[in-house]
């Protein structure tokens, strides 16, 4: 079995610029600090990601609702919730560079200087804003640190615009801004971020039961996606570092480049931000239980994820460098040199994606460029792209072809070649396996689909 090279953060970063996964935003003007715009492929992945989240846990449940909520939120809803005042982290910084850097973190060393710090003080992550056009008073308002609060205002309105009972959700994925002190690590701390989260409501007293079916949902749903479950562990949060509105966190954690770090985590909020909106506003947020004959403000289990992370998450467990290649050089394409040596620089990148995930489900590629091939495989890509995205290329060797297609995580590669005329049949080839199936042109479709059935 061919061995493959550790991954690390500068190698994913550099496939991700190079092949139009992620790109530093506005880096025509020198980049805006820890915000990152996505590129053709990695808004498919992401959008695939956001996709088997809403498939998994919306679609295929009849107990969670699907809601898009705004991003710029009252300042009295983010009073009431307990942001404005506790959503902050610890602050120090340089009195001699003034730089500035997170307490709890180690500071690290300054290239020329010893850094003198000052005393650490508690720096609010949101960033204000103000509706109107003046900055009037009552005009503050602030784009939201997560997508929660949006779901528990309109708890109330769910309930009466739906036939949904507790206990049931509500989910949502939508963008979030944090002005984080300290960032870094690509995609793991940004500024402007995607979570997906629920807000799953329960009866009290069945918080704890539930708390673990969450826990064992996420983390279910990454291995199913391709994460080794080897590469997950659980990390549960003592009380003193549990946000303001947590009665208990335990948090999944991924082995990323950098270390063993959070990638999603659920949370026991208890009633603390239904009976914060209620005192707020004056509203009942309560459920009438029709069969106890009893009204109740449930309790909230909370499982969410940032998808940038899930995204970072998926592509280092897909990310294989094979510095030897994966098979003959004919192959794969791999030069070698006039004394028919390979050469060193020549490496394959493979990301082994699951299907369900890859922005592209399928290469087409003409073997040549005559003999009517590219005309029979671009009516084969029009029919396939009806489901699918598909991606054409008739440019280079067959070899290099399949490479290319490897590179972004393409599962599957088909040829038509000059039998397809004899048998109006096509070659499929396996990214991973790298097996070749014939399959006649009338059933490729059907065989993609069965190949992504789950």
């Amino acid at each position: 079995m061919v061995q493959t090279m550790p991954v690390n953060l500068e190698s994913l970063t550099n496939l991700a610029k190079r092949r139009g996964f992620v790109y530093p935003s506005q880096e025509l003007y020198g980049g805006l600090g820890a915000v990152y715009d996505f590129g053709p492929l990695g808004t498919m992945l992401k959008n695939n990601i956001r996709a088997a989240f809403i498939k998994r846990f919306v679609q295929e449940r009849e107990d969670v609702v699907l809601v898009d909520t705004a991003v710029l939120t009252r300042q009295d809803v983010l009073r009431a919730s307990g942001h404005e005042q506790s959503f902050s982290d610890p602050l120090v910084e340089c009195t001699v560079c003034h730089q500035r850097f997170r307490a709890d973190e180690k500071v690290p060393e300054a290239k020329d200087h010893e850094h003198k710090l000052a005393e650490a003080k508690q720096f609010n992550l949101m960033f204000a804003t103000h509706v109107g056009a003046t900055k009037e008073a009552g005009s503050l308002a602030y784009l939201r640190p997560e997508t929660a609060q949006g779901m528990f205002v309109n708890f109330k309105q769910v309930l009466d615009t739906t036939r949904i009972k507790v206990p049931f959700g509500i989910a949502q994925v939508g963008k979030s801004f944090r002005n984080e002190i300290t960032t870094g690590e690509f995609l793991f701390r940004v500024r402007e971020f995607e979570i997906a989260e629920l807000e799953y409501f329960v009866k009290p007293g069945t918080q704890d039961k539930v708390f673990t079916y969450w826990i064992e949902q996420w983390e279910q749903f990454f291995i199913d996606y391709g994460i080794k479950k080897e590469n997950l562990k659980r990390h549960v949060h003592p009380k003193e570092t549990l946000s303001h509105y947590s009665k208990g966190t335990t948090d999944l954690l991924f082995q990323f480049p950098m270390g063993l770090k959070e990638l999603a985590g659920v949370a026991n909020r208890g009633d603390y931000d239904l009976a914060q909106h209620e005192k707020a506003t004056g509203t009942t947020l309560q459920f009438f239980d029709e069969q106890e004959k009893k009204a109740y403000r449930p309790f909230v289990i909370e499982p969410t994820f940032g998808l940038e992370r899930a995204f970072l998450a998926f592509l280092t467990e897909a990310y294989k460098e094979y510095p030897y290649g994966r098979g003959s050089d004919a192959a794969v394409g791999i030069p070698t040199s006039p004394s028919g040596e390979r050469r060193n620089e020549e490496q394959e990148i493979v990301l082994h994606l699951d299907p369900r995930l890859a922005p592209y489900k399928v290469a087409v590629f003409p073997l040549v460029k005559k003999e009517k091939l590219p005309e029979i495989a671009q009516k084969l890509v029009q029919e396939l792209r009806k489901q699918w995205f598909v991606q054409y290329d008739e440019s280079g060797s067959i070899g290099r072809r399949y490479r290319r297609a490897d590179e972004i995580g393409t599962p599957w590669c088909i040829t038509v070649d000059f039998d397809t005329q004899k048998d109006e049949a096509v070659t499929i080839r396996d990214r991973d396996t790298m097996k070749q199936e014939r399959v006649k042109l009338n059933k490729v479709s059907d065989w993609i689909a069965k190949k992504l059935e789950r």
